[in-house]
C-alpha cells in the first residue's frame, strides 16, 4: 500500500482544497481583465494547477513545460533540461508560472529567465510548497499555498521515482524508502 510509505500526512486533502480555494481568488482579483496564461511544470504541477484553474474566476488559456533537474534523485542536480517546450506563444501575455514545490529555486530561476526572454507581459510565480530552508537563490513567489519543513514530500502530485503521485494529500516519505540500503 501506498500509505505505508507515508511517515506523516503534512498537508490532508481538505487542507489543500481550501489553501486553493483562497489562491484561485485572489488570482482572480490580480488578473480581472488580463490576458491570463498559466504554464504548469509537469509533472507534479498537474493535480495543483487543474484544481487552481476551478477556483480562477477570470478568462485564462493554459500550457505546459516539462523541465528536469532531480531525475530518479531525491536531491537536484542543479543542472536544467526543457523536456517539453510550450505550444503556445507568450508575448504581451501575463504568465503565471503553476509549480508543485520550490526547493533550492535552480530550476525555477531558469524557467524564469527563458520565459522572459519571450516577450511576456510578466511572470509570476504560484507555487503550492514553498521549502525555504533549501533555497539557493533568491525568487519572488506572488501566490504559495504552504511553507513547509525540509522533508521529502509526496502526494498530489509530487512522486519519488514516479510513485505517490496520486495520493489526496501531501505526507512526508519516510526515509527507509529513499535512503540506499
Amino acid at each position: 500500500m501506498l500509505n505505508d510509505d507515508v511517515q506523516e500526512v503534512l498537508i490532508t486533502k481538505e487542507r489543500l482544497a481550501e489553501r486553493i480555494a483562497e489562491l484561485g481568488k485572489q488570482i482572480s482579483k490580480d488578473y480581472e481583465n488580463k490576458d491570463l496564461m498559466l504554464i504548469g511544470v509537469l509533472k507534479g504541477s498537474v493535480p495543483f494547477m487543474a484544481d487552481l484553474m476551478r477556483e480562477i474566476t477570470v478568462d485564462c488559456t493554459m500550457d505546459f513545460m516539462a523541465v528536469s533537474s532531480y531525475g530518479s534523485s531525491t536531491q537536484s542536480s542543479g543542472v536544467v533540461r526543457i523536456l517539453k517546450d510550450l505550444d503556445s506563444d507568450i508575448e504581451n501575455k501575463h504568465v503565471l508560472i503553476v509549480e508543485d514545490i520550490i526547493d533550492t529555486g535552480y530550476t525555477l530561476k531558469y524557467l524564469l529567465g527563458n520565459l522572459n526572454s519571450r516577450k511576456p507581459a510578466d511572470v509570476e510565480i504560484c507555487c503550492l510548497l514553498d521549502k525555504p530552508d533549501r533555497r539557493m537563490v533568491n525568487l519572488d513567489i506572488k501566490y504559495e499555498g504552504f511553507k513547509i519543513p525540509d522533508a521529502f514530500v509526496i502526494g498530489y502530485g509530487l512522486d519519488y521515482a514516479e510513485r505517490y503521485r496520486n495520493l489526496p494529500f501531501i505526507g512526508i516519505l519516510k526515509k527507509e524508502v529513499y535512503e540506499t540500503k
